[in-house]
């Protein structure tokens, strides 16, 4: 058996790199700034597209927040919110982050920012955005305080949110990797999102720390979310990724300058270059038998890190 040659949908997708934050909030929720102003103040800051993922809750009548005006031949704004239905283990209510919700998604059984009885459960809940073509994320599992079995109950998700730049800067349990681990190693295929979950009621210190890298041919709402759907994205606070390769007897990584490149795999297994302005790195390389994926982690001198997808095994 040979080991195939893999190179990640987020750089084998056809296209170019378009940046965007996928996890925000307006006045039409609980953040403080106008829908228009998050618009201009993410177009102002490079990126190339946004969601503005507003509480789908009753006691704000159930928001799903209409930003195409906000939309020009530069920026483009997808429609999402964020949802919120049943008791997680500990008691809290659910969060699932879903982007690309249709204007008219029914609405849940969802009053205010507490569980009830006769609610969707989280799993319904997400099960029914992906139905409607959402892109749907386990969001913020380390700020939620999820347990495992919660995490594994949302089968229908495509992704994790490994960072959340809001929950890092306001509570300091903005990481979502412990999560996501857990996850991979029972099989389950995920992909990563960076996000702000900025809500701007102090100033921009929870905004612009965190974000989607997504290759797509273009900059519309349908593109993005088929890229993110296969994972053709990394997701970043800093570093960028150009090029990633597996073989079997080697692992390539190309990257703006970091000082450290790390391989995770199952379990405590990793492997790892330390430097000065890595920027082209190819390290020797095989896949021990028991192993089902991989992913990687650049960091900057800065401390700002990226992650790349996971990277499953595959053989011919």
């Amino acid at each position: 058996k040979k080991e195939q040659l893999m190179r990640p949908n987020a750089f084998s997708n056809p296209g170019k790199f378009l940046r965007g934050n996928i996890h925000t909030h307006s006045n039409l929720s609980d953040g403080a700034l106008s829908a228009e102003e998050v618009c201009r103040r993410y177009k102002n800051n490079g990126y190339d597209f946004l969601s503005l993922t507003e509480h789908f809750l009753g006691q704000y009548d159930y928001p799903i927040a209409d930003t195409k005006p906000f939309r020009d031949e530069s920026f483009m704004t997808i429609l999402g919110a964020e949802l919120h239905s049943g008791s997680m283990e500990n008691g809290e209510l659910w969060h699932i982050l879903a982007v690309g919700l249709p204007k008219d998604f029914k609405p849940s059984n969802s009053p205010e920012f507490h569980p009830i009885a006769d609610q969707e459960s989280g799993p319904e809940i997400a099960q029914r955005a992906v139905d409607a073509g959402a892109f749907v994320t386990i969001a913020h599992p380390e700020w939620s305080v999820m347990s495992e079995a919660d995490a594994t109950s949302i089968l229908s998700a495509h992704a994790v949110e490994v960072y959340n730049h809001g929950s890092e800067v306001e509570c300091d349990r903005g990481r979502g990797l412990h999560t996501a681990d857990l996850l991979l190693s029972k099989g389950r295929k995920l992909s990563f999102i960076a996000t702000d979950d900025a809500h701007f009621r102090t100033g921009n210190s929870d905004a612009f720390g965190g974000w989607v890298m997504v290759k797509s041919e273009s900059n519309t709402p349908e593109a993005i979310l088929e890229a993110l759907k296969i994972g053709a994205n990394y997701s970043s606070m800093g570093p960028d990724f150009y090029d990633l390769t597996v073989e079997d007897h080697q692992i390539c990584i190309k990257s703006s300058p970091v000082s450290a490149m790390i391989i995770q795999g199952a379990g405590c297994r990793t492997l790892t270059e330390l430097g000065t302005n890595l920027t082209d790195v190819t390290l020797p390389f095989r896949w021990p038998d028991d192993a089902k994926w991989l992913r990687v982690t650049l960091i900057d001198e800065n401390g700002k890190k990226a992650w790349s997808n996971p990277i499953w095994r595959e053989i011919s």
